[in-house]
């Protein structure tokens, strides 16, 4: 539920995407505000700034707050990269990837936009800190103590009363606690498949999937993924069809239909309720990754794609790495129907997690503490997204695209023609910047001219100046027809 001052805010910013307040003309009074809206000075003045860091309004000394248009508004929207059919591949990301992170580790930076988490002043680490000593004062002996098994009972229940939040209605002892997501869908790929199996995947896809994959001797088909809806399910229904027709190698399907790594973007419910029947229809695992659905914009609910499942073949992959306490690793996970296989191999794998971390993350979202840093993060998290998109719009060459995310930590942004992401994160390493190149993201070649930008760090000179100096360098690299402006959908903008 949104608070007053964004229910009001929200009411006006209809009124300025769609023209109907003209840039420069004069906004609504705060007095008026107070009045039409019956509201207080606090909160008329909270709807006024929220605009403000919107982009949408200008404060003017003495005159008030006027209309202007954010200079992101002039962004196009990333094209949607064509994925011709193709016989599913063994990966053979690994030594690419690797030769990538080696190059940024071997360099170091002074700015880390490469980093998909936020740094420790967005989470609640005081409180975390004090429950934690508070535990272990009580309870010495947990720091020599055998952990319980697939979780701490406090914890899963907290965990239970957490998922109905995204739809889903799981009882605590069906809930495998796990050390991060990506132990969680590491699991849940090894209780679907054999090596040699295909597991369709997005793309583009967080490259980790891609290195689990290969690990794992998998196959990987690769499903076109629009950066406003989300995985075809189309292409995937028909990948299907062709896959039984050639004896059925495809076991599962791994995807992240709320707030996308890297693209941001949610599947509209229907479209996940269609996912979930087409997995069923044809007994595989759909395989979902929501790491990142609590940093959704602020007032903005999506279920779940296990949500619509009563049939246990979706495997649900949660974590509190990057919304709470990514010091703590702790993931979780709903198997469905394969629950006890993942059990079995969380315990040979690598046994129990610590009590201490969970019964530390227990007590935090037990209580109401939860609800306001989710609601909180949501909101610093927007503005930080408006801050670097305005930055983009300011210091990107034309050509630049640029589908805004609904939510998370990340921004896929594709350069102009001539501009390669592969280039751009040499030149930035060597300048002290730290970005992630499109090619990271796909087994193919395809995304060589997107690369993926992380908002953690606040915006800042520092960021200002990065942003500045990536997008001199796309300027200087980019062909002479991606100067030309490109054509804008305005309702995508």
């Amino acid at each position: 539920m949104s608070t007053l001052y964004r229910r009001i805010a929200d009411h006006y910013l209809a009124a300025l995407q769609d023209g109907t307040l003209a840039v420069d003309t004069r906004f609504p009074s705060v007095r008026r505000l107070m009045r039409d809206h019956e509201v207080s000075l606090s909160t008329a003045l909270q709807v006024c700034r929220h605009l403000e860091d919107l982009g949408w309004l200008q404060a003017r000394p003495r005159s008030g707050y006027f209309v202007q248009r954010p200079r992101r508004a002039s962004l196009a929207p990333a094209r949607e990269m064509p994925v011709e059919p193709s016989e599913a591949d063994y990966v053979g990301i690994h030594a690419r990837l690797s030769a990538i992170l080696a190059r940024g580790e071997a360099r170091g930076s002074r700015l880390n936009l490469a980093l998909a988490v936020g740094p420790p002043e967005l989470y609640p680490t005081p409180v975390l800190s004090r429950t934690a000593q508070q535990l272990l004062r009580r309870h010495p002996e947990l720091l020599t103590s055998t952990s319980r098994r697939h979780g701490h009972p406090t914890l899963k229940a907290a965990l239970a009363r957490r998922a109905l939040d995204r739809g889903i209605h799981a009882r605590a002892d069906e809930i495998v606690v796990t050390h991060g997501c990506i132990e969680a869908l590491n699991l849940a790929l090894r209780a679907v498949t054999q090596p040699g199996d295909t597991v369709a995947v997005e793309s583009p896809t967080f490259y980790g999937m891609l290195q689990n994959l290969e690990a794992l001797g998998l196959r990987a088909l690769e499903i076109p993924t629009s950066p406003r809806t989300g995985l075809s399910v189309d292409a995937l229904e028909f990948a299907l069809q062709r896959d039984a027709e050639q004896g059925g190698r495809l076991r599962a399907v791994l995807a992240m239909p709320t707030v996308h790594n890297p693209l941001g973007c949610v599947m509209p419910d229907s479209q996940k309720e269609r996912l979930v029947r087409l997995c069923e229809r044809h007994d595989i695992a759909l395989i979902e990754d929501d790491t990142y659905a609590d940093m959704m914009a602020p007032g903005v609910q999506a279920y779940a794609a296990k949500s619509w499942c009563r049939s246990g073949h979706v495997i649900y992959c949660q974590s509190l790495n990057k919304n709470l306490a990514p010091g703590l690793r702790v993931g979780w996970t709903l198997a469905g129907r394969w629950q006890a296989r993942v059990e079995m191999l969380k315990y040979t794998q690598t046994r129990f997690n610590e009590d201490l971390p969970q019964m530390t993350l227990a007590s935090f979202l037990a209580g109401t503490a939860w609800d306001r840093h989710r609601q909180q993060m949501r909101e610093v998290l927007a503005r930080r997204r408006n801050d670097y998109l305005e930055g983009i719009a300011r210091h990107f060459p034309e050509g630049t695209r640029v589908s805004p995310p609904a939510g998370g930590l990340l921004l896929w942004i594709e350069l102009p023609d001539g501009v390669h992401g592969d280039d751009l994160f040499d030149a930035a390493l060597a300048a002290g910047i730290k970005i992630s190149p499109g090619s990271m993201f796909s087994n193919g070649r395809r995304f060589d001219h997107f690369v993926r930008l992380a908002i953690g760090t606040p915006y800042g000179p520092a960021v200002d100046e990065a942003l500045k100096w990536l997008g001199d360098r796309a300027r200087a690299k980019a062909t002479p027809r991606s100067t030309k402006r490109l054509a804008l959908c305005s309702d995508e903008a």
